[in-house]
Order: C-alpha cells, then structure tokens, then sequence
C-alpha cells in the first residue's frame, strides 16, 4: 500500500509542482516541437524501464523514478495538446471536439488495458513496455507529417542567460494566472471545479471497495463495474460530440456535476443486494464526466487568448493535481472508519449541492458573455 502510494505521488508531483512553468514554456515553443519532443521523452523512459527490466526484476524505486519522469513529459504534452486544437478548429466546434477527443482517449485506454491483459501474461512486462515505446513513435511520426503551424513566440527565441530565462518564465506564469483571474467566470467555475474534484477522485478509488465489500463481489464484478463506468465515458463522449452539450456550457458543467453526484449519491444508499443498480449507477457516472471536462476545457480555448493557453491549461491542470491527493487522504481516513458505501453517500450529496451552488454564481451563469 505505501508503495502504491509513493507511485501515485510520483505520478501527480511533477504536474502540481511543474504545470504552470510547463505551460508558460509551451507557450514560448512551436506546439508541434513541444508535442513531438514530450512524447520522445516519455517513450524514452519507457524504453529505459524495458531495457532494464530484461536483466530481471525491477527495483520499487526503479519504477517509482520512471512513473516521476514520465509525469514530467505529460506535464509538457497536456496543456500543448489542449492549446493546440483552438489554432486549427473553429470557436464554434470546440465542445463537440472535446467529445471527440475525449471518446478516442477512452478507447485508447480500454484497448491499451485490454492488450496489456493478453501482453503481460504471455511475454511479460518489457514486451509491453516496448508496445508503448512504439505507439509514442508512430504518435510521434503523425504529428511531424501534419501541417501545424501554431504556437512560439518571440521570448521562445530570446537569450540572455539562466538568471532572465528565469525571471522571464516567471513573470509569464503570473501573466497566465492574470489572464484567467481577467476572467470571472471561468476563474469561479475552475474553483469550483477544484471543490467537484477533491470529492470525486476518491470515487475511482473506492470502486473496487463498494464492489468487494459492500456487495460481497468478486474480483470480475470489480471488472464489470469499471468496464460500465468506462463504457458510460465513451457513451457520454459521443453524446458531447453529436450534440455539444447545452448552449450555455456552464450549465453542462453544473448539469453534469448533479448527474455525477446523483448516480455516487443512490450507489451509496444501495442495500446489499444492490450491485446490478451499481452498475447502472457506474455507466451513469462515465456518461457525465465527458460532458464536466469537455466543456470546461472548450471555455477556456475560446475564450482565453491562443499565446496564453498553454499556461492557462497549466495552470488549471496544476491545480487539479493538488485536488487529487487532498480528496484521497480525507476518503481514505473515512473509509476505513465508516466504510466506503457512506462515502459515496456523502460525496454524492455534497456534488448536488455544489452543482447548485455553483449556478448560483452570476458570473457563471453568464460565462458565455465573458468576454
């Protein structure tokens, strides 16, 4: 458990501690030379984890230090990837290519854990390692031959020594935090959306404990539930996708947050008997999360600035890391208090009422004015 702890930690740091100056140097670079090189970083260390894991068994720390690298590499290749589309798509299709998006990565994912399930047993774990150093190659290969040109700006190409690269990363980080602090709106509903996600991410966690515990499971119902739950992602990105959500997208934000904590809310009320609603509840909970995410992040590529995105998005994702591991430490001295079924009860409860109060806020509700 310490151990799965400590590979957690590692895998949020960098992005908490790094995102924002990330984000302030991919606003400085050609989004294409920052995508290209992040993901050469990161199959890089991939291939240093498959190298040595031939000579035999792997080391914890060993691991550890490969997940803390590879954070870094995605602390770079998120807000890039998330700048990039508003320079090549129009304001108006934003939304319903956050949806697009979204249903690929979740694809990707079912399929990749699904190959890893055939890959590990069979030929072990640098087979699979190497599996990824390819993707990130061929990933890699499409974006040089795509015609981008977006992003880099002339601080990206200026000198001066380490002190001014410094002072100047710096100065640039508190012109991202101003521009979306300009911002009311969006500034309002990025908090509350801190608030929605140190209640949610102990969620995930706790799905194999309502499974195993609360329902007297198996270790294939755990399998089932989160099969239903990631099934529910790409239901609710085709959803985003065909229809954009509402027009006021801070109102699929805040819709989205009561459908959440509605489906968490009756999965924690359930009797014991009540695992086939659990799934249910489980696909509900995929089907909302799209439309949170995409129409948050559609808001803020239209409406913050192209050369301020990448430190917006940042900025965001640094904040939503610091989210994460203070949500998991209150779930976790409360679950094994109380069991995880009154947390989902809670947690559940406290997102309906946060989605209200979040609408209550008259600069989200007229978001789309923002200007």
């Amino acid at each position: 458990a310490g151990m799965l702890s400590l590979a957690s930690l590692a895998g949020f740091l960098p992005m908490a501690l790094l995102g924002a100056f990330a984000g302030t140097v991919v606003d400085r670079l050609p989004l294409k030379r920052v995508l290209i090189g992040a993901d050469l970083f990161i199959a890089a260390v991939s291939a240093a984890v498959a190298v040595a894991s031939l000579s035999g068994a792997l080391p914890a720390w060993a691991v550890v230090v490969a997940l803390f690298l590879r954070a870094i590499g995605t602390a770079f290749y998120t807000p890039a990837s998330q700048a990039l589309t508003p320079h090549l798509a129009p304001a108006g299709l934003l939304t319903r290519l956050a949806g697009v998006t979204q249903a690929v990565q979740s694809g990707g994912y079912i399929l990749g854990t699904a190959a890893a399930a055939v890959i590990y047993p069979l030929w072990g774990l640098t087979a699979m390692v190497a599996l990824d150093v390819a993707g990130a190659l061929v990933a890699s290969a499409a974006v040089a031959l795509a015609r981008i040109d977006a992003g880099g700006s002339p601080s990206g190409r200026a000198g001066g020594g380490v002190a001014n690269l410094v002072r100047g990363l710096a100065s640039e980080t508190r012109e991202g935090y101003r521009e979306l602090r300009g911002y009311r709106g969006l500034f309002a509903l990025m908090w509350c959306g801190f608030a929605f996600t140190i209640v949610f991410s102990p969620v995930s966690a706790l799905f194999p404990l309502m499974t195993l515990d609360r329902f007297g499971g198996t270790t294939g119902d755990a399998a089932t539930v989160e099969i239903a739950f990631s099934a529910g992602l790409i239901i609710g990105s085709a959803l985003l996708a065909a229809t954009g959500g509402f027009r006021n997208r801070a109102l699929t934000v805040v819709a989205a947050t009561a459908l959440f904590g509605a489906a968490t809310c009756v999965s924690g009320l359930l009797g014991t008997d009540g695992f086939p609603v659990f799934v249910a509840m489980s696909l509900l909970m995929g089907v909302s999360s799209p439309f949170f995410s995409g129409a948050q992040t559609s808001l803020m590529q239209e409406k913050v600035r192209p050369e301020c995105l990448g430190r917006v998005f940042g900025l965001y994702g640094a904040i939503m890391s610091w989210a994460m591991p203070v949500g998991l430490v209150f779930s976790s001295l409360f679950a094994d208090a109380v069991g995880a079924a009154p947390w989902f009860a809670g947690a559940g409860a406290i997102m309906m009422a946060l989605a209200a109060v979040t609408w209550l806020i008259p600069s989200i509700r007229g978001i789309e004015r923002e200007r």
